[in-house]
């Protein structure tokens, strides 16, 4: 098993920390994995990629320009990396934040209204963890228990008592996910 993730949108949004709790999460299961960060010179508004790689086996090159997933919290992003999806994979998108949505018939797309699930659960910082959570149930590729141990590691000490909020975020994105599929 190897998956070869872009994970996109803007600087603030939690898409390198969702590269990194997935990379975190499956060394906790003897995986082996690449996480390669790009991001602008702004601290919030700038663009932020990152390219996430969990495999069974070594991986040769961190360098990517075809994924078996993408995952997209902005327009930008999805413009730019809509075509970067290998032919039967998946797109997953934040809709909310979405004006033109991705018109692909190759791939598989799952639309996630996170943001407003975010302000339901009364804290628009976890909006990344309910789309992550989306991405896990849709492609379990690492476990959820491993998933909290990584969110652990990459979660400053001072925002511990989080974990739980977060936590309940991922659920609710993989409760989404179920709600589309039986729809």
């Amino acid at each position: 098993m190897t998956e070869e993730i872009i994970i996109a949108g803007f600087g603030g949004q939690g898409v390198l920390s969702m590269g990194q709790i997935l990379c975190y999460s499956a060394v906790m299961e003897d995986k082996e994995v690449s996480w390669m960060p790009s991001y602008g010179p702004e601290m919030r508004g700038g663009t932020a990629n990152c390219i996430a790689i969990i495999s069974d086996e070594k991986i040769s090159s961190p360098i990517l320009t075809k994924f078996d997933t993408a995952i997209v919290l902005n327009q930008p992003s999805l413009d730019k990396f809509e075509k970067s999806v290998k032919p039967g994979g998946l797109l997953i998108y934040e809709s909310s934040a979405i004006i033109n949505p991705p018109t692909r018939t190759d791939i598989e797309i799952l639309p996630i209204d996170a943001a407003n699930e975010a302000v339901k659960l009364k804290n628009t910082k976890i909006m990344n963890m309910i789309v992550l959570g989306a991405f896990l149930k849709k492609k379990p590729i690492i476990s959820f228990e491993s998933t909290i141990i990584g969110l652990k590691k990459v979660l400053p000490e001072r925002y511990h008592h989080l974990i739980p909020l977060n936590k309940e975020a991922l659920e609710k994105g993989m409760e989404l996910v179920e709600k589309i599929v039986t729809v």
